[in-house]
């Protein structure tokens, strides 16, 4: 079984809790923040990690946790720390580079090709993060089987 997560931004945690009761998961293109939210494959936790540690050089195990804002039988919704979008508006596309070549680098990536894959999912993650901050978002991330 699958699990699907889908990034959104949202001005609180109160709002973020009530977007999955709004939605049905076929449904979340976008979501009603009015914002273009992102899927993907990659967890919450690794993302966090891959910023933090390959931009701000943060040792991992300083990685701040997640923060559950809701737990339903069908989804989970948890709030990613600021400080995992926000190096990402500042940064160059040497930053980015390095960055994706660092997280290729741990034990169980794929190398190269791995570092291009991390490499435009961070410059993804990179236009995300100007419209967290253009719209005075947090970052969430729905979860759900």
């Amino acid at each position: 079984m699958g699990v699907t997560y889908k990034y959104f931004g949202a001005p609180d945690g109160a709002t973020a809790a009530r977007v999955p009761i709004s939605m049905r998961p076929e449904e979340l293109g976008g979501d009603e923040l009015g914002m273009g939210g992102m899927f993907t494959k990659i967890k919450p936790e690794t993302m966090a990690a891959m910023v933090l540690t390959g931009i701000e050089g943060i040792p991992l195990h300083k990685v701040p946790p997640l923060e559950l804002v809701v737990l339903h039988p069908d989804y989970a919704v948890v709030k990613l720390p600021m400080t995992v979008v926000d190096p990402l508006r500042g940064i160059g596309e040497e930053a980015v580079g390095a960055a994706a070549f660092i997280w290729s680098t741990v034990p169980d990536r794929g190398g190269p090709r791995d570092a291009f894959n991390v490499y435009q999912l961070l410059h993804e993650w990179q236009d995300f993060s100007h419209r967290l901050h253009e719209a005075g978002h947090q970052p969430y991330c729905l979860v759900w089987p």
